[in-house]
C-alpha cells in the first residue's frame, strides 16, 4: 500500500496541459453530469438507442462527466431532478 500525499496541490499540479480528456472526464465521474440543450436531429449521436424522433424539437440531455449519455428529456427540470435523485451536480454545457 503506498502512503497518502498530504502536500497541498501546487500551480504545477494543476497545469492544463498536463490533463488529458480521460484525466478530466475521471475528475467528475459520479459526481458531475453536464446538462445539455439538444435538437431531436441530433439525439441519434449521443443516444442511438433512442427511437425516432419528430425533426426540429427543443430537448435536453444529461451526460455524464466522461460524455456518456444518462437521460433524454423534454424539460430542463426533469433533467436537473434526475441528476439529483442520483446526487450529480448538474452544469449546464453550451
Amino acid at each position: 500500500m503506498t502512503d497518502l500525499n498530504t502536500s497541498p496541490l501546487t500551480a504545477a499540479d494543476l497545469d492544463p496541459a498536463e490533463f488529458n480528456a480521460a484525466d478530466l472526464a475521471a475528475l467528475g465521474e459520479g459526481h458531475i453530469a453536464y446538462v445539455r440543450s439538444i435538437r431531436s436531429d441530433e439525439v441519434m449521436r449521443l443516444f442511438p438507442q433512442a427511437p425516432q424522433l419528430t425533426p426540429g424539437l427543443d430537448l435536453f440531455a444529461l451526460l455524464s462527466a466522461s460524455g456518456a449519455p444518462i437521460l433524454l428529456a423534454d424539460s430542463r427540470e426533469v433533467i436537473l431532478a434526475n441528476a439529483a435523485e442520483h446526487d450529480l451536480f448538474p452544469v449546464s454545457l453550451h
